[in-house]
């Protein structure tokens, strides 16, 4: 049976990321992996918790990702940690470049999904939260989950 090209199975996310930071923008990027890896990621050996994302030399990586080794891949497995190389448009790496050179801003792996056959890592930029911001957001979704509640009791 044949997939979709536009199939998305979400493999990885990153709850963390929407509680500490404001996601200003998202960017979706290949991801430069190894066969072994891939097949892992198919299995849903794959963990951005950890992971940040470096500008350096016009490159963008992917550091701190962790993708399981392979249990048939024997000596074609790779370091689990190793960083891996996004592909990006050069002006879309040079405009996140210009952000992140700006006090305050980051880029974080949001989720990590198969896109078709492909591995796909969205990713943002974002800017950091306080304490009272985030203290906010939780009040706002308790609000939300009450109206959600009254409105079940009423009908």
């Amino acid at each position: 049976m044949a997939e979709k090209k536009d199939s998305i199975k979400l493999v990885a996310n990153n709850k963390k990321a929407y509680h500490e930071y404001f996601i200003l923008e998202k960017y979706e990027a290949g991801i430069s992996l190894a066969g072994t890896e891939v097949k892992s990621i198919r299995q849903g050996k794959c963990s951005i918790k950890e992971a940040y994302v470096e500008i350096s030399k016009g490159q963008i990586t992917i550091k701190g990702m962790n993708i399981s080794p392979y249990e048939k891949g024997n000596i074609f497995n790779k370091d689990p940690l190793r960083p891996r190389k996004l592909l990006l448009h050069k002006s879309e790496i040079r405009k996140l470049g210009e952000a992140i050179r700006e006090k305050g801003y980051t880029i974080m792996p949001l989720q990590v999904y198969l896109k078709g056959s492909l591995v796909k890592v969205e990713i943002g930029l974002a800017k950091g939260k306080k304490l009272y911001d985030k203290r906010a957001d939780i009040a706002k979704k308790d609000m939300q989950r009450q109206v959600e509640r009254e409105f079940a009791q009423r009908f």
